[in-house]
């Protein structure tokens, strides 16, 4: 049992299960579900795929619905592929890293003095959540850069494997926001470096906006 049964999680108690997953996280796999809310046209977007993460900063998600698209990391470069146009659109994450960092991965074998570092945390509750018994963490960044574009983030910690089942950003002086809904995880299966490799097809056309 990861903790006592009749003992209700604290910000605390959360974070230290979610250091001993972090100890022997080394890869991840599940389906993905990225939906983003537009308050000013009452839009919502929503595009599914399949996420795979090492933990040596390397990241693909493969989106095939409703357009395909492919988005690969590889330490400080990001890749987005949109086959409908064939072209790549290139970014050097550098002085943007401790943005996109926020986005992705957060959870998934982060250490919890990092996240105290980052964040402001709160425990929201416990609640269930995809059939799961799931605590909810709130997250305020600390950074003005971040606060800038996010003022919370809320994650769901499934807590059978303690590591985050959905993720909603709350965008800074607006009612948008983006959640990361992720289904079937799996940990730890074994991710050869085929996957994290430029496999665009010939011809394409390279860009290289501002990050």
């Amino acid at each position: 049992m990861s903790r006592a049964q009749n003992s209700a999680p604290t910000t605390d108690s959360v974070l230290r299960m979610m250091d001993k997953s972090a100890q022997d996280f080394h890869t991840l796999t599940a389906d993905i579900e990225h939906i983003k809310y537009t308050d000013v046209v009452k839009d919502t977007s929503t595009e599914s795929g399949k996420l795979f993460v090492r933990r040596d900063e390397k990241m693909r998600i493969e989106f095939t619905k409703p357009d395909p698209r492919t988005i690969l990391r590889n330490g400080d470069n990001l890749y987005v592929f949109t086959p409908k146009i064939n072209r790549v659109e290139e970014y050097d994450l550098g002085k943007s890293r401790e943005m996109v960092d926020q986005y992705v991965l957060l959870g998934f074998g982060t250490k919890s003095e990092n996240v105290r570092k980052s964040y402001l945390v709160t425990m929201l509750g416990e609640t269930e959540f995809d059939h799961k018994k799931t605590v909810m963490l709130e997250l305020t960044p600390k950074s003005d850069q971040v606060r800038k574009q996010i003022a919370k983030i809320q994650m769901w910690i499934d807590e059978s494997s303690w590591l985050p089942i959905q993720q909603k950003f709350f965008e800074t002086g607006s009612e948008d926001y983006l959640i990361f809904h992720y289904t079937n995880v799996m940990k730890n299966l074994k991710i050869g470096d085929g996957q994290f490799k430029q496999d665009w097809p010939k011809g394409v056309s390279r860009t290289k906006p501002r990050a």
